[in-house]
């Protein structure tokens, strides 16, 4: 029971992306067709993830187990706990959307579910996770302490390029999800993922991972 309660880490970050993309089509469905009980599996999924990562969440399931082992794209790692973080974010605007709805104000529901979306579009459309950005500046102002991500020490802030066209291979570039890692980072964290047994998957291979915006 105990690993029930745990997020994946690294995070691969194809999976990540599915399944924002995912946020993505039921918040628009949301604020298209104008059906609010959406925002139930919407908020529960948002709270699952952040509990267990993929393990109760249905979208993260359908990702882990059938789209991402099925796509010929090589794993991305992550770290987990900004993606946690992001997910953590999403919960709280998700499930306050739920209690506005049903406490009346429909119109101050839909704008937090406008912001999900917004957040979720960038994540799957340009891995830029805000979630992310916003848990390495707490990181910089020391409200993170470093010990919470030991392989976020070494990210700074730069540009965004191409996504990576493998793992660890020469020329791959060094984009995670809206952050730069260094020189000699990527092997740094690699390194503290081994020493927790939890080191990137075989690309194609089912894995545990998910994250969102």
């Amino acid at each position: 029971m105990p690993g029930l309660f745990r997020f994946p880490d690294p995070v691969n970050e194809v999976s990540a992306r599915l399944v924002a993309a995912g946020v993505v089509a039921m918040c628009a469905a949301t604020l298209a067709l104008q059906q609010p009980w959406i925002l139930i599996p919407l908020a529960y999924g948002f709270v699952a993830r952040v509990l267990t990562g993929p393990t109760l969440s249905p979208l993260g399931q359908l990702v882990t187990r059938v789209i991402t082992p099925r796509l010929r794209v090589a794993a991305r790692p992550l770290p987990g706990p900004p993606k946690r973080f992001a997910q953590g974010i999403g919960a709280v605007l998700s499930t306050t959307a739920v209690v506005l709805y049903f406490a009346g104000v429909t119109g101050a529901a839909y704008v937090l579910v406008a912001l999900i979306l917004v957040a979720a579009t960038l994540e799957s459309a340009l891995g830029f996770c805000i979630g992310c950005r916003l848990f390495a500046l707490l990181m910089r102002t020391g409200i993170i302490p470093k010990r919470i991500c030991e392989a976020c020490a070494d990210l700074s802030r730069r540009p965004l390029a191409p996504a990576p066209r493998g793992v660890g291979g020469a020329g791959t570039d060094r984009v995670r999800s809206g952050t730069f890692l260094p020189p000699g980072a990527e092997s740094r964290w690699g390194a503290h993922a081994h020493r927790k047994g939890r080191g990137a998957r075989r690309p194609g291979a089912p894995d545990d991972d998910a994250g969102t915006a």
